[in-house]
């Protein structure tokens, strides 16, 4: 049997727990019967990366080395397209696919467009994000792209949703930190939001760590919708298993 190259490449360990729920959901998103039918997937999990919230917000040490050599390892394992398991590594991440020949499925931009396809027009949408995604205007760029607007915590609140991401990194994530969240949801909502963006990996697992009880607004997960999308378009790309069996 002649394998044909892995379709999928994951950059991940920002940070590794987020890297993991990425690729479970990527699992849960594909219709498969038996394990022939899963995608041919490659994760570079390096957790070694360079903080990359304080690369763009002060004067920590520039991520994009790092990022490059993963990116270069996935290029040379002979995956197609790249998922990048992290929303603030896509300030840095873009123009090193491009240079690799990858075509990069963007977390930002599936979700931007699945917003705008279940939202009015016109719309505001939260965002809880680490304060480099934030400061680097990537959701609110998307979003306006496809007239939304974001609508981002005050900075008291933003420091309870970093000591939230922060606390998964940690291990540490518990319902204390998931009542925070749901609190600075409540105040984004009274503020005109109709929904909420997960917009740092760990957000969500971060929620999952309180009760089941209702969010107070809706809560968009990019990584699922990104699982998703990856899905959609590797099916386009992959041969048929049967095709490689012969």
């Amino acid at each position: 049997m002649t394998l044909s190259p892995p379709v999928v490449g994951i950059l991940g360990g920002m940070g590794p727990a987020a890297t993991v729920d990425f690729y479970r959901k990527l699992v849960a998103a594909t219709p498969a019967a038996t394990d022939q039918e899963h995608l041919p997937v490659v994760i570079w999990s390096d957790p070694r990366v360079p903080d990359r919230t304080a690369a763009l917000v002060g004067d920590g040490e520039d991520p994009t080395p790092v990022l490059r050599a993963g990116v270069a390892g996935l290029a040379a394992a002979g995956v197609r397209l790249l998922a990048v398991a992290c929303n603030t590594a896509h300030a840095f991440v873009p123009p090193l696919a491009a240079a690799a020949g990858l075509e990069l499925i963007s977390i930002i931009d599936v979700t931007a467009q699945r917003l705008a396809a279940t939202l009015p027009a016109g719309a505001t949408v939260g965002l809880l994000a680490t304060e480099g995604t934030v400061a680097s205007r990537l959701y609110h760029d998307a979003c306006a792209a496809v007239g939304l607007t974001v609508l981002v915590p005050e900075p008291g609140e933003q420091a309870r949703v970093t000591a939230a991401i922060a606390a998964v990194k940690a291990g540490t994530a518990d319902a204390t930190g998931a009542a925070a969240l749901a609190e600075v949801l409540g105040t984004l909502r009274d503020a005109g939001a109709e929904a909420a963006i997960a917009g740092c990996t760990e957000i969500v697992l971060a929620l999952a760590a309180g009760t089941d009880a209702d969010p107070v607004l809706p809560v968009v997960d990019p990584a699922d919708l990104l699982a998703h999308e990856v899905v959609r378009r590797a099916r386009e790309l992959r041969p048929d298993p049967a095709d490689a069996a012969s």
